[in-house]
């Protein structure tokens, strides 16, 4: 047996040499899902299949990348001719060599999302629409959505369930937008990255004797990594790639229907739970052993997910031993939820000799990470927020690119309007709007008519720096044909005089600036001195500046991230996927925060409700030793105090797994736990406590300050019934106040205490 096989279970050696034929692998939390993916390819190339005709794709451009380096280790530079990458740069390669068969020229640019939605900005002026109403994010959101449904700007103009959706949110012209928007790529010379999924579909729909053929002959073995993950539109290229009459059918997809939690991006958990329909013949092989975890985690994930009716059913288990049972923490504030976070991490550093890196804080919505910045502060835990700006979203830097872009593509207007007054070379917006009119009345584009200004009547200084301009990136081109990216990068830098408007701030917002056009230009000297075989563009690495830039476009956040040391992490749910960590907390675990809101009152509740708690069963799975839960009975949202019921998940996690954090003196703690003893503690607990505790708000008066006095019973809004035990202070009074056994004792100032005495 070969070495690479002598390491797998039963199951997951059964899932690599499974060689002809469609083939399903259900991938539970921890089970080892990459090693089958690439042992399987590896595998298929050992049996002697060409490597350039197998087809791997995935969802990032890191899994790409490990993928193929575990399979270099088995089969050497082999791997280098596997078409392996994520949907979008592979169908971005094809489409390099194909577009012109779908309009397109082959250094067509890739607009990301901002450009697109500039695009989109500039076509709402221009129609005189009002974009608060027309907010571009709408907009782009409804054109991407119909992109990955498959709609055309001509079907969605007689589609009467979007038109009438339109017209409800007072849009009734989006399809107008959308056919505009559409027309506005092709002139420029762009894809936005819903394209690279649009037209890849196009360019075989259409061509389906030369180009289907084509790739059909050429991907005689198609694998699918992440497949729950995929949309119609996905699905639908890989069906006009395998699924056809005399096919081999060689498809093997990889995913857990478990762990299906990107609807709102248009993907559907349909295809993996519908992908025996399409292939009856199929093999299904299930991975149900979790790496990973400890059992009680292990367990609470299959406890939740059980819940859910439309499932492929499985039963994950481990032998990573039993484990600590999962901590759950209640709170009375969102406030005081992050406090005991904190202070959870630092018990846990000193008692277990973690490392703030250890540590994962995971939350439903961005937005519930300023509680926890702020207590990780307090506490001096170092951290890191994931979701931020990203580097190249920063003005400067896109500014840089934008030049690049320009260069390798002028027909590119978003690129090309960015920057013909930038640094400031006194091409005014009326200029640029006399020039865009003249031409608009000849059909031509921006670039055309920046090189025709003065015989389109633009002149004076206006005129004059129009031409100097199109002459400076001329010579750039020229200089493009022999320069590597990393010198022509320089030399824009230099030239163009980024470099010396954004040294004119002092500040350290300039400096910051600076630093950031250095770091993209160190960037692109690590691109065109790394000596590896370019995944996402041919076979041998080409160090120009179109391989540079289609590099960069297709970059997600996370395949930038470096190691930044030692730093507890806060993310979203979703962020975390695909990702473990040693210790993990999930927050906010409240009925209309997680399960939110918007799932628990959409149409198809059942649904949505289903898609959240699979959002739950992914967090639960990213722990590998602890996992604590909390949540809080009273938060601020919109402005307003909201009282909380505890998340029906944590109700169905079996009471054996928890162990209730109970409160201690004035606070609660994680020390001194106590095991459930009830068989639904959770709601039971937290339901009572509201309702005997916490006060009727609509009968609450804050009494004079005056009158708060040692000995006083008074109530307050959040912690309920209480009694005044001693004042103290001066002039700012503070009053110590005993509060139920629940809350313990509170210190408050009383100017902001709003107590209402009570008898």
């Amino acid at each position: 047996m070969s070495d690479y096989l002598s390491g797998l279970n039963d199951i997951q050696y059964k899932a690599v040499t499974h060689i002809n034929g469609p083939l399903l692998v259900i991938a539970g939390p921890g089970s080892g899902k990459t090693r089958v993916l690439t042992y399987r390819i590896a595998h298929l190339v050992k049996t002697g299949i060409p490597p350039w005709e197998i087809l791997a794709l995935t969802f990032t451009n890191k899994a790409a990348r490990e993928m193929k380096e575990r399979i270099a280790g088995v089969v050497g530079d082999k791997a280098n001719q596997i078409w392996a990458g994520t949907f979008h740069s592979i169908f971005a390669r094809i489409l390099r060599s194909e577009a012109e068969k779908i309009g397109f020229p082959s250094n067509f640019s890739i607009y990301d999302a901002s450009d697109a939605k500039s695009a989109i900005t500039a076509i709402i002026k221009a129609q005189g629409l009002d974009p608060k109403v027309y907010a571009a994010n709408k907009v782009y959101s409804r054109i991407s959505m119909a992109k990955n449904q498959l709609v055309s700007p001509q079907a969605y103009a007689t589609d009467p369930d979007r038109i009438m959706q339109d017209k409800s949110a007072k849009m009734p012209y989006v399809y107008k937008i959308y056919d505009l928007y559409v027309k506005k790529c092709a002139q420029s010379g762009a894809m936005d990255f819903d394209d690279l999924l649009y037209q890849m579909h196009r360019l075989l729909d259409l061509n389906p004797d030369n180009v289907v053929e084509k790739y059909r002959k050429k991907f005689k073995y198609v694998l699918v990594d992440e497949f729950q993950d995929t949309n119609s539109l996905q699905y639908g290229i890989i069906q006009l790639l395998v699924n056809y009459p005399g096919s081999p059918r060689n498809i093997c997809v990889v995913g857990d229907d478990a762990q299906s939690i990107y609807a709102f991006r248009g993907a559907t958990i349909q295809n993996i739970l519908d992908f025996e329909r399409d292939y009856p013949e199929l093999v299904v092989y299930k991975l149900e052993q979790n790496y990973r975890s400890t059992n009680y985690i292990v367990q609470a994930a299959n406890d939740v997910i059980a819940y859910n009716s439309k499932q492929i059913r499985k039963k994950i288990f481990t032998d990573k031993g039993t484990g600590e049972q999962i901590k759950v923490m209640r709170a009375v504030t969102d406030k005081e939820e992050a406090r005991l976070v904190a202070e959870s991490i630092v018990e846990m550093k000193n008692r277990l000799h973690l490392k703030n890196e250890d540590f994962a804080i995971l939350y439903r919505v961005n937005a519930q990470s300023r509680v926890f910045e702020e207590a990780l502060k307090n506490k001096r835990l170092a951290y890191k927020v994931y979701g931020g700006m990203s580097f190249y979203e920063r003005k400067e830097v896109k500014d840089t690119l934008s030049y690049l872009r320009t260069i390798i593509n002028p027909k590119d207007e978003e690129a090309l309007a960015r920057i013909v007054n930038y640094p400031t070379r006194g091409i005014g917006d009326t200029s640029l709007t006399k020039l865009r009119n003249a031409a608009a009345e000849r059909g031509l584009g921006l670039w055309e008519a920046l090189k025709a200004a003065p015989q389109l009547g633009v002149g004076g200084r206006a005129g004059r720096s129009m031409v100097e301009f199109v002459a400076m990136i001329e010579t750039f081109q020229r200089w493009a044909k022999d320069d590597d990216a990393y010198e022509l990068a320089k030399r824009v830098v230099r030239m163009t005089g980024i470099n010396d408007q954004l040294k004119k701030d002092k500040t350290a917002e300039g400096k910051a600036r600076v630093d950031n056009v250095q770091e993209l230009l160190d960037g692109i000297k690590s691109f065109v001195e790394e000596d590896e075989v370019d995944e996402l563009l041919d076979d041998v690495l080409d160090k120009s500046l179109t391989s540079y830039l289609q590099n960069i476009a297709l970059i997600t956040d996370f395949d930038n991230d470096a190691n930044e040391n030692d730093r507890v992490k806060l993310m979203s749910v979703h962020a975390a996927k695909g990702l473990e960590f040693p210790a993990v907390f999930i927050v906010g675990l409240e009925e209309n925060l997680f399960p939110s809101t918007m799932a628990l009152k959409a149409k198809d509740s059942r649904s949505a409700t289903d898609e959240e708690r699979r959002l739950f069963y992914v967090a639960i799975t990213r722990a590998e030793q602890y996992l604590t839960l909390s949540y809080a009975s009273s938060r601020y949202r919109f402005g307003k105090m909201q009282y909380n019921n505890s998340s029906r998940f944590l109700e169905e996690i079996s009471p054996s797994c928890l162990a209730l954090a109970q409160p201690m003196g004035n606070r609660a703690t994680v020390s001194g736990v106590k095991r459930y003893q009830n068989s639904r503690p959770m709601a039971n607990s937290g339901r009572q406590l509201r309702k005997s505790e916490l006060p009727k708000i609509k009968d609450f008066r804050p009494s004079p300050v005056q009158k708060l006095l040692p000995g006083v019973k008074v109530m307050h809004e959040r912690f309920g019934k209480g009694k005044i035990i001693a004042v103290d202070g001066g002039d700012k009074k503070v009053a110590t106040i005993l509060f139920g056994e629940r809350i313990g004792e509170k210190r408050i100032m009383l100017k902001y205490a709003k107590l209402m005495i009570i008898d």
